[in-house]
């Protein structure tokens, strides 16, 4: 079984990618979404961010501890060795629920191809799970077009994320495909179909 890491910078349209991957039937691995999994009111991964952080990134207005995204989110904008702190401690349980997925797919012999869709699959090291890596990129006009679409960001908001990621350039040289996403969706489709028939 072969597993193919899909990732790419905010706005790239890496999460459009995914999705049609999705659609036409094949298995793909959210880290994103396991990170909100584990995140959820109530959880271990919750009680560890309180003991490192303090109980001001914790929402109690409900029946269960909620982590507070916001406020965890302006802690460790601003603070590399804090944002290190948070990665060290979601990042952890993340990749280690990756594994369990991907090992749970590998004793399924009509499984030939999982998709790990992560945002931060260099940064976290993921891509050692992966046998190729697809990186999505894109014209920066077109990702700022898309991020004031999306979030309403401003323009000096979407570089600040962007600052804070890993550069495309230094995806590019590291992916296996390149998929250049700037133009319609119609097009993007294309270009995954012919990628997948490849597979």
């Amino acid at each position: 079984m072969k597993v193919i890491g899909i990732t790419g910078g905010i706005g790239c349209g890496k999460s459009a990618v995914s999705e049609y991957i999705a659609a036409k039937g094949y298995y793909v691995i959210d880290a994103d979404a396991i990170s909100h999994e584990l995140t959820k009111p109530g959880s271990e991964t919750v009680d560890a961010l309180e003991e490192a952080f303090g109980s001001e990134i914790i929402d109690k207005s409900g029946l269960l501890p909620a982590l507070d995204r916001k406020k965890m989110a302006d802690i460790v904008f601003h603070d590399p060795e804090k944002k290190e702190r948070l990665e060290s401690i979601v990042t952890e349980r993340v990749i280690a629920e990756v594994r369990r997925r991907i090992a749970r797919k590998k004793t399924d012999d009509r499984c030939k191809v999982v998709f790990l869709d992560a945002p931060t699959l260099f940064e976290t090291g993921a891509e050692v799970l992966c046998d190729s890596v697809w990186v999505v990129t894109a014209d920066m006009a077109v990702r700022l077009a898309r991020i004031a679409d999306r979030d309403g960001a401003s323009e000096a908001d979407a570089r600040a994320r962007m600052a804070n990621q890993m550069s495309e350039e230094q995806k590019c040289k590291r992916a296996d495909v390149v998929i250049e996403n700037n133009g319609t969706m119609d097009e993007l489709q294309a270009e995954i179909d012919k990628l997948l028939a490849r597979i």
